[in-house]
């Protein structure tokens, strides 16, 4: 079955579906980092980027820290610190192509979420980074997000999710074991599923900062 095929292409077939949202739902979003806003990204310890490339190609990544690790700057600018990672800087990449992104910043326990939209660039300036030392030095480089949308996201996901409810997680054994499914991804025969464990388990030991 092609799953394309019939697909609706444009707003209006959208609008067949779904009637138009409340007012409210357009008026909630503000033009950039208010005080609400800036406490919210102050207790978030996790954010996950949107970007994508010139090639129209998605790409969406947890960036985490203690709360407080992303900075918002005087003016309302959000200062996001890079962290050691597998050096694919995919986020980087689109960046740099495209010059946009978008954020969800998450709170542990709560349902709301705070969705930030705007214009994007890297940068490596020592001025940005030695202010970014959340996780105990400045980062290589930071993402910096010039915000033109800001807004609250309900909770609706997380309800329906129970995601913060511990009794509704799936048990270890019920999951796939990271190392089997890191190996089954590489396809690399020289490779034994426990070498991978190891090298998981040493990357959070030793290549955490």
């Amino acid at each position: 079955m092609d799953y394309f095929a019939g697909a609706i292409a444009d707003e209006a077939g959208l609008r067949e579906l779904y009637a138009a949202p409340p007012q409210r739902a357009w008026d909630k979003v503000v033009g950039g980092m208010d005080a609400l806003a800036r406490e919210f990204v102050a207790c978030a310890p996790i954010v996950f980027v949107g970007s994508y490339g010139a090639d129209g190609r998605c790409d969406v990544t947890p960036r985490g820290g203690p709360p407080g690790f992303v900075g918002v700057a005087g003016d309302g600018t959000v200062l996001i610190p890079d962290a050691t990672g597998n050096k694919r800087i995919d986020t980087f990449r689109n960046v740099v192509a495209t010059g946009r992104v978008g954020l969800v910043f998450v709170i542990p326990g709560r349902g709301q979420t705070l969705r930030v939209n705007g214009r994007a660039c890297v940068t490596a300036r020592a001025e940005v980074l030695d202010g970014l030392t959340a996780v105990g030095k400045p980062p290589v480089a930071a993402l910096v997000v010039a915000p033109d949308e800001v807004f609250t996201h309900c909770p609706k996901a997380f309800v329906r999710s129970h995601l913060w409810e511990p009794h509704t997680w799936p048990d270890e054994a019920a999951q796939p074991d990271p190392a089997e499914l890191a190996h089954g991804h590489l396809g690399d025969p020289a490779l034994t599923v426990a070498e991978v464990r190891q090298s998981q388990v040493d990357s959070l030991l030793y290549r955490l900062d």
